[in-house]
């Protein structure tokens, strides 16, 4: 947004070069760090683990022994429903816990509420009728046996660790007696503090070793349980969710489409056929009475043809050129760009434009009409006298920026052009994002999977 009017845009060798770069540079200490980081969290989740999970059991059992033991009563109901509510906070403070582990963003199911103005009597039958509230007291009675193996695990690991590697340390402070035999002597070594020593200090190192690995399973044990009762529901309800607006927006995006495709046939290729008709019937009457004039009409007609030819032509390219199949996007983007009608520099990553970098064929056309659509949009509407369009690969998304110097205003409300470009991208699960300010500059970004 702060790129000024003389501010380049970085070529594409650049950016390629200064991206392996810093990845060569990093990747040994990120990925030391990274582990040491996954260590720390994942040892914190399972050892606070085996607390809350004997809070929450001690409290759950309790409020519904106690809400059975009352059932005869009134006070059962409200005893049981307080008990719900309880495990829907226990599982939300484990629902705080678990991204850190899973590495996932935190998911929370929507719970069932009270009308307005529901009596005290339907506001205690809420929980109760919740599904989403019974896997939760489910998750805290459960949990407490899969906490208990999970920490007692890591905690032998970590004791393993430390105190196998450490050995030679404080093996003088140990008390050695005649009578004992060390693990050494059951292998078959002398009896000596080297012996000793050394097959401590190798089996601290195996567990120094494996810790990671032994600890990010029990860690992933613990939060896969968390997972399964308490956000399973809860994420595919999400993906349902998703899954209908991209069918939304896929029909939406289609029939828009289809509609601009319609108007541009009616208002160009078929308004000339129609007189390119009309010329030849008159060019046919012409003919035996004035050759001369239907020569004149003929000729007409030809340039009807080469004009109705070149309209579908740029109908075709709008729809899949041929170069964008043959080559793939950065010529078919150099193309684009090179037909526009204000300056457009452009930067793609080179790895598109290869046999194993190109997005899936319906990725790489959304692309492409993304980019159309925006440069049509930056020409018609804009008044810009400069635009700069970038398109990167990143990771497993496509990402694409075009910005101008113009005068903003642009948003995605219905109506307007932007709205089925939305749709468009919206159906391939991707994001499309409108950053323009009155007076300018305007940036729409857009994210496709690939």
């Amino acid at each position: 947004m702060g790129w000024g009017h003389t501010t380049p845009m970085p070529s594409v060798e650049n950016m390629t070069t200064t991206t392996a770069t810093s990845v060569a540079a990093g990747t040994e200490p990120g990925a030391g760090r990274t582990v040491l980081r996954q260590l720390a969290i994942d040892s914190g989740y399972v050892f606070l683990g085996l607390p809350l999970a004997l809070a929450s059991f001690v409290v759950l059992v309790t409020g519904v022994a106690l809400s059975a033991g009352l059932a005869v009563t009134v006070t059962g109901l409200p005893i049981l429903a307080g008990t719900l509510y309880a495990a829907r906070g226990f599982a939300d403070i484990e629902r705080l816990r678990m991204p850190a582990v899973l590495r996932q963003p935190r998911v929370r199911p929507h719970y069932r509420t009270a009308d307005p103005g529901a009596s005290a009597w339907r506001r205690i039958f809420v929980p109760i009728a919740d599904a989403q509230s019974w896997l939760d007291l489910a998750h805290g009675w459960v949990r407490l046996v899969v906490a208990l193996g999970t920490f007692i695990i890591t905690a032998v690991w970590w004791l393993g660790a430390l105190g196998g590697s450490l050995y030679w340390a404080y093996d003088w402070a140990i008390p050695q007696s005649p009578d004992d035999e060390g693990l050494h002597q059951l292998l078959g070594l002398s009896d000596t503090a080297a012996a000793r020593i050394g097959v401590n200090t190798a089996l601290g190192v195996f567990f120094l070793i494996t810790l990671p690995v032994v600890v990010r399973g029990c860690a992933l044990m613990q939060a896969g349980l968390g997972r399964a009762l308490l956000t399973g529901v809860a994420e595919m309800r999400n993906r349902i969710t998703v899954l209908e607006e991209q069918k939304r927006a896929a029909v939406s995006a289609e029939a828009t489409a289809l509609r601009k495709l319609e108007r541009d046939i009616h208002d160009g290729p078929q308004q000339r056929l129609v007189r390119l008709a009309m010329d030849l019937s008159r060019a046919q009457q012409q003919l035996d009475s004035d050759p001369e004039a239907a020569r004149r009409t003929l000729d007409e007609a030809l340039a009807q043809t080469r004009d109705t030819l070149a309209e579908l032509r740029a109908l075709s390219r709008g729809i899949a050129p041929p170069i964008l199949v043959d080559r793939g996007l950065p010529s078919a983007l150099a193309a684009l760009a090179g037909r526009g009608l204000i300056p457009v520099e452009l930067a793609v990553d080179p790895r598109l434009g290869t046999r194993e970098g190109r997005p899936d064929p319906a990725i790489e056309s959304t692309a492409y009409f993304v980019v159309a659509e925006a440069l049509t949009n930056v020409a018609k509407h804009s008044r810009a006298t400069e635009c700069w369009l970038t398109v990167t690969r990143e990771d497993r998304s496509l990402r694409i920026v075009v910005l101008d110097d113009g005068e903003g205003g642009a948003h995605l409300s219905k109506g307007h052009g932007l709205a089925g470009l939305a749709d468009r991208v919206r159906a391939n699960d991707g994001t499309l994002t409108v950053l323009s300010p009155p007076g300018g500059p305007t940036e729409i970004r857009a994210e496709l999977p690939c």
